[in-house]
């Protein structure tokens, strides 16, 4: 690994509404380098999803940017024109494939069409449904899909397909960050595995440089992630190697969050399946101090009043005071 990607400095982006703001994602900082596939792993409404689409650049309506900086491949996000986002770094350099991925469709059209106004909003030139297909054509038979696929209208394909012709048709372009939001939640388990050797094979192959991975499966993001980070009410509370964080997590909530998985040995065993107690905070108004403090089993006096700093620890990064030396602080 020898460039960066991806530079994401105190990204804050917040929901506005008639149900005042919440603080979806709230001061988060990472770096992905070439070569790297990071894993998001948290309990629902953590921000991961809310994370990816900030990244976009286009987080959506109720979604607001509020600060940071993004930058892709030289690109500052939120600093170049909207005509500038569209043309030259959507799907060029960052691809997104949402969670609700499977309803992006349109489902009155064959997807050969949605290819071709796709490519027409990108480059500004006109295509046919044809040419679209047959432009796409060694793309998707290097992906095991049959460019037939591009013929059919979205409900004529099963869930597991739809999700890796989407995937296909978002990594036509060599993107070099692919962003995809819990690729395998709506999946069947041979759906899942498919879709896991597509990403794998994605990767391998160089089509792309780096992912960022969204999912409560940390047993999927094993399988593909170098890296994991862990989200907790719109902070990384923990980020490193996946090995050292599924393994040894030093976080009191990512401890929680790994002996609460159900691996086949437990099943097996029969052994007790531990939950995290408590239920994550309302984001409306975070507790202040460690927004985790009030589940936390090793809570201490200054956890509730003062916010931990991201400091290096052996390899990784922690925010917690159990771990905070003044020497390691991370600026």
């Amino acid at each position: 690994m020898n460039s960066v990607v991806l530079r994401v400095q105190d990204l804050k982006g917040y929901y506005k509404g008639t149900f005042g703001v919440i603080y979806a994602v709230d001061g988060v900082s990472l770096t992905i380098e070439k070569g790297d596939i990071l894993g998001l792993a948290g309990e629902s409404g953590c921000g991961k999803s809310s994370f990816l689409k900030l990244i976009t650049g286009t987080p959506g309506s109720l979604l607001n940017y509020e600060g940071g900086t993004i930058e892709v491949e030289g690109y500052n996000i939120y600093k170049i024109t909207a005509k500038k986002l569209r043309k030259e770094v959507k799907c060029k350099v960052i691809s997104y494939v949402p969670q609700s991925a499977l309803n992006a469709l349109n489902p009155t059209i064959q997807l050969k069409s949605f290819v071709a106004d796709m490519l027409r909003e990108r480059t500004g030139h006109k295509y046919s449904g044809n040419e679209a297909r047959e432009l796409l054509t060694n793309h998707f038979k290097m992906l095991n899909l049959d460019k037939h696929v591009l013929d059919l209208y979205p409900h004529q394909l099963s869930g597991g397909m739809k999700q890796r012709a989407i995937v296909a048709i978002s990594t036509y372009s060599n993107p070099s960050l692919l962003l995809i939001d819990e690729p395998t939640s709506s999946l069947d388990v041979t759906s899942q595995k498919r879709m896991v050797e597509m990403l794998l094979f994605l990767y391998k192959s160089g089509t792309i440089k780096s992912m960022i991975i969204s999912a409560h499966d940390v047993s999927m993001l094993r399988q593909i992630c170098n890296r994991i980070a862990i989200m907790y009410a719109g902070k990384i509370v923990e980020l490193g190697k996946t090995d050292d964080i599924i393994n040894n997590p030093f976080h009191p909530y990512t401890k929680l969050l790994m002996v609460s998985l159900l691996p086949l040995e437990k099943w097996i065993k029969k052994e007790k399946l531990n939950s995290v107690e408590g239920k994550p905070p309302d984001l409306r108004s975070p507790p202040s101090g460690c927004r985790f403090h009030p589940r936390c089993t090793e809570c201490m006096d200054i956890c509730a009043s003062q916010l931990p700093p991201l400091i290096e620890k052996e390899g990784r990064f922690v925010s917690c005071w159990l771990c905070s030396q003044e020497d390691h602080y991370v600026k």
